[in-house]
């Protein structure tokens, strides 16, 4: 599946830039370090000015790829959704018993990820403690409204979407696959940060992992 992944461009909602960063060795640098920037300092004290700082460029340069922190934010959001998308497809593409394909998604969207090698400009592993301690932010919003209508989550509810349509051969008669697949996405978010930072209110440790968790909640709340 890495194999594949490499060769595949992923593809992010043009309305979240100015210039296509993935074009340019500079563009790949933003990326880059506006990563690790925001995994160091955290959303709240990161500007356009200390990436500059840190990539060794003047901060006019990032503007020419992103309007604001905003839709730099959204960009790294909408990438990362975009890249669990594919992992979801190729990972599910050829298994025939619904029960195994649902486990395996949402294995896929509940795990702690690891660093794909295949892009080498984005640690797909620090980008996830972000979308883990910074995805909130980046929906709720008062722009919430119009970043939907432009397509800024489209990538987020594609990932949804795919799980639903399995959740739904498992058990067609369930009436609320939408609401479930969606707790299970963004609650593994929340179960995550819980246990790295607050984890005297969570279940998940070492010996139980968040995973874990959602697969024992989906098969008690699909059980006919």
């Amino acid at each position: 599946m890495q194999l594949i992944l490499s060769n595949i461009k992923i593809q992010v909602n043009k309305n979240l830039y100015v210039k296509d960063p993935e074009t340019s060795d500079l563009g790949k640098k933003i990326i880059k370090n506006s990563i690790l920037l925001i995994d160091e300092v955290g959303l709240e004290h990161f500007t356009f000015k200390k990436l500059g700082e840190k990539i060794g460029s003047n901060e006019s340069s990032i503007y020419r790829y992103f309007d604001n922190k905003h839709k730099l934010v959204m960009y790294l959001s909408a990438w990362y959704w975009s890249w669990i998308e594919y992992r979801l497809v190729f990972t599910t593409a050829n298994i025939s018993n619904t029960i195994e394909k649902l486990e395996k998604a949402i294995t896929i969207v509940t795990e702690k990820i690891k660093d794909d090698s295949s892009t080498e400009h984005i640690d797909e592993a620090v980008l996830n403690k972000i979308i883990i301690s910074e995805f909130n932010k980046a929906i709720y919003t008062k722009e919430v409204d119009e970043d939907n209508k432009e397509g800024c989550f489209l990538a987020y509810k594609n990932v949804i979407n795919r799980i639903v349509a399995i959740v739904e051969e498992v058990n067609p008669d369930y009436p609320f696959a939408r609401s479930l697949v969606s707790t299970i996405v963004e609650g593994s978010l929340h179960q995550h940060f819980l246990n790295d930072h607050l984890k005297t209110i969570t279940n998940c440790n070492e010996s139980i992992s968040v995973t874990a968790f959602y697969l024992d909640l989906m098969n008690r709340a699909l059980k006919k």
